[in-house]
Order: C-alpha cells, then sequence, then structure tokens
C-alpha cells in the first residue's frame, strides 16, 4: 500500500485540480519503477496497491518499497507549482498459497498505518510485532462490538474549575472501558478502533445519552451545583450520516436542556471536508448546544476555522501548559488568550497538575482550568460522595483536601 503524505494539504493550498494533475503524475512515476508483470492501481483519494508476484522473499518487497520512495523524491512540477511528495508504504508478503488476497491487502493496510503513526516518509513491512498488533486490534474490533450490550462502558467526569477560585463550572465526560479479559482498555487503544469500523457513531451516541441522564441525575439531587457536560465528539461522528439528527434525538429522549450541553471536536474534525463539517456543526449549535474548539494550538488551521466558525470556548493543549517555563511558551499561551478575548470567548487551560501552572495561567488571564491538581477524574458515584452537595448548599471550589487513600482509589480511573 502506498499513501501520500500531507496529500490534503495540496488540495487545500492548489486547489482539487492541481491535486488530480499530482496524482496522474505519481501513478506515471510508479508505474516506471515496476516491472511489466507488476500490478499498480489506484484505490481512492491519494491511495495506491502495488502487486508484485514472484518475489522470492521478503528484502525483495522492501526493495521495491525503496525504489518508490527514489522515484518521489525529485520535486514534481505542476502547472509551474514545485511540489514535494513523500509516501506511508505498507509492505506484506507471503510465500505460494500462504495467504489469501484479502489478508495480504488488510496487512499491508495497516502496515502502511503504523509507517504514517511513526510519522510517514518510510516503509513498514508487517512482522510478528506488527501482526501482533494486527490481530489484537482484531480483537478489541470483535469485542467492542458487544461492549455496548454488556455494560462495559463507563464514563469518568474531570471538573472543570473557574481559574481564579476553584468554583465548580462543570465536568467534561471521558470514556472507560473495563474489558472483561483485558481489565481497563486506555482510549488512545480502542477509539481508532471504534473510528476504523464505523462503530464510534453507537459509542459516541451511547457516551452523549449517559452524560445527559448523569446530569440529570445531578441536578435533581444537588439542583445546578454541575452547571455543564462537555462531551468528545470524534471526527468521524460529524462526519457520519445524521450526526445532528442524532444530538436532537438524546436531547429529547432524556429531556436535556441543550444549553448545559457543550460538544468538543479538534480542527481534525475538518481535515477531511471542511465545508461539510462546518455545515454539520452549525446546524448542531441551531439546537441550543455549545462548542468548544479543543486542543486550540496543536494544529496548522486553527486561527481559520476560528474565524470561518462561531465557536464558544477554546480550550488550550496541554502541551503548552506543561512546558509554561519557557518563556516562548508563555507567549503563544499569553497570545491565544488576548486572540480568543477578543473574540469573546472564554478559554480553559487542560492540563494544569501544580500550584506554579495554575498560578502561570490565573497571571496569563485563563478563565477556566481543569487537571490534575484540581481532581483526577471521577465516576460518578464518586462525584456524588466527594463533590456535590445538596441543592443551596455553597459552590464547590477545588482542590478539595485529599488523603493518600482517596488518591489511591481515584487514581484507577486517571485519564
Amino acid at each position: 500500500f502506498v499513501d501520500l503524505d500531507r496529500f490534503k494539504q495540496v488540495n487545500d493550498q492548489f486547489g482539487h485540480h492541481i491535486g488530480d494533475r499530482l496524482l496522474v503524475a505519481v501513478a506515471e512515476r510508479l508505474r516506471r519503477v515496476l516491472r511489466a508483470g507488476d500490478t499498480l492501481a489506484r484505490l481512492s483519494g491519494d491511495e495506491f496497491v502495488i502487486v508484485c508476484e514472484g518475489l522470492e522473499r521478503a528484502e525483495l518487497a522492501e526493495l521495491v518499497a525503496q525504489r518508490v520512495a527514489t522515484a518521489l523524491n525529485p520535486v514534481f512540477n505542476v502547472e509551474g507549482n514545485s511540489l514535494h511528495v513523500t509516501a506511508s508504504v505498507g509492505l506484506a508478503f507471503s510465500g505460494p498459497g500462504e495467504e489469501i488476497p484479502e489478508t495480504l491487502m488488510r496487512d499491508a493496510d495497516f502496515a502502511m498505518y503504523q509507517a504514517k503513526q511513526n510519522g510517514g516518509r518510510q516503509h513498514q513491512l508487517i512482522d510478528s510485532a506488527v501482526r501482533l498488533a494486527v490481530n489484537r486490534r482484531g480483537g478489541l474490533a470483535h469485542d467492542l462490538r458487544d461492549a455496548l450490550t454488556r455494560g462495559e462502558f463507563q464514563l469518568a467526569y474531570q471538573p472543570i474549575v473557574a481559574a481564579d477560585n476553584g468554583e465548580l463550572l462543570g465536568v467534561e465526560a471521558l470514556l472507560r472501558w473495563h474489558h472483561p479479559d483485558r481489565g481497563w482498555v486506555m482510549p488512545n487503544d480502542f477509539l481508532p478502533v471504534a473510528e476504523s469500523t464505523g462503530l464510534i457513531c453507537d459509542i459516541g451516541e451511547w457516551v452523549l445519552t449517559r452524560a445527559c441522564r448523569d446530569l440529570a441525575h445531578w441536578h435533581e439531587l444537588y439542583g445546578s451545583a454541575i452547571p455543564h457536560v462537555s462531551v468528545n465528539v470524534s471526527p468521524y461522528q460529524v462526519m457520519a450520516s445524521g450526526f445532528e439528527t442524532m444530538v436532537e434525538r438524546v436531547l429529547q429522549a432524556t429531556g436535556t436542556d441543550p444549553a448545559e450541553i457543550f460538544l468538543e471536536v479538534t480542527e481534525s474534525a475538518f481535515l477531511e471536508d471542511g465545508p461539510r463539517a462546518l455545515s454539520v456543526l452549525e446546524e448542531t449549535k441551531n439546537l441550543g448546544v455549545g462548542l468548544i474548539l479543543d486542543d486550540f494550538g496543536t494544529g496548522y488551521s486553527s486561527l481559520n476555522y476560528l474565524r470561518l466558525f462561531p465557536f464558544d470556548v477554546l480550550k488550550i493543549d496541554q502541551v503548552f501548559i506543561g512546558s509554561l517555563d519557557s518563556p516562548s511558551t508563555r507567549t503563544i499561551v499569553a497570545a491565544i488568550i488576548d486572540l480568543a478575548h477578543g473574540l469573546d470567548l472564554p478559554v480553559v487551560a487542560e492540563g494544569v497538575e501544580t500550584e506554579q501552572q495554575l498560578a502561570q495561567i490565573t497571571d496569563l488571564g485563563t478563565d477556566r482550568a481543569q487537571g490534575f491538581h484540581f481532581c483526577r477524574p471521577l465516576l460518578i458515584e464518586q462525584i456524588d460522595q466527594r463533590l456535590l452537595q445538596p441543592a443551596g448548599a455553597k459552590p464547590i471550589r477545588l482542590p478539595l483536601p485529599r488523603n493518600p487513600t482517596q488518591l489511591q482509589a481515584l487514581g484507577d480511573v486517571a485519564s
């Protein structure tokens, strides 16, 4: 499998016409380095597949990958535009009769994905380690299909507080999966599988429904102690058909006030089809829910999307908060906060872990904060036991005094 790196940037910068011409030029170069009996095909988008029969050992397949890289190395000139192209290449090799074509295609696709995950501009031959990852991924996909019906998913909630006084302003819902055999499965392990299999839509609907019901539970027992819940939304959910309809259905079924729900999206939601994503989110926002631009500052187009779409809240990625001792980082964070305030957007700092970081973000003018300094993510019963008081009581302020026993218990569901 051959997948061009960052091809979308070509379409975005130069237009689809130039992108199409570039694909034709790439195909021509690939054809030149192959043998007469080899097969070259374009599967979709910027992805090509090469089938080479009669290779006696895996090292010869790697030589093909090296020839592909060499062929793509010279600059492409497309209608006067100089374009640099690199590719992520996934290789799968088998001897006579060892593998069926479908298995080879799956393995090569996964090896390509691994190459891209490792930074691109390289090839990856599927080996025992990669094959183990393929099998584990397949096992997770199978188990994910039953996890909802078996009730294996839970939500943990991390408080969001006022940066200046620690007052509880809301919580962020974080998905947790307790597998009957594997124990706690990290979100970074199972969410990509859920996205690639399409299960993320059903899981995402469950998350939103559960969050709405938990919020109703808190309102019934504790009044407005937790004003709102924010729920993370996958780019795959946004691009799937009927996302806004699903949100409306859940809100109506649970009797939730839309103003009490915030949906968190990252700019990756816009990468595949920015105009469509903006249209979907605008229709969703018209339902009355709030929208948060998450992980701000980590991509290339955040400013553009901030300009195009009226988000309600901006979240600064924790990578900046963890390096505030750097003068350059402080300058960047200060600029982000000034920009947001200029657009009348409150700013949330993620990943605040120390008193020093809290002092730094407060000094820079951050409005809200969340992180281990205030509280680790808590299950609903832990929220009830530790954070909430009967309706009419004084507002909760974090961080609360802790003891080692409580910390150990809460650490079990830390993000």
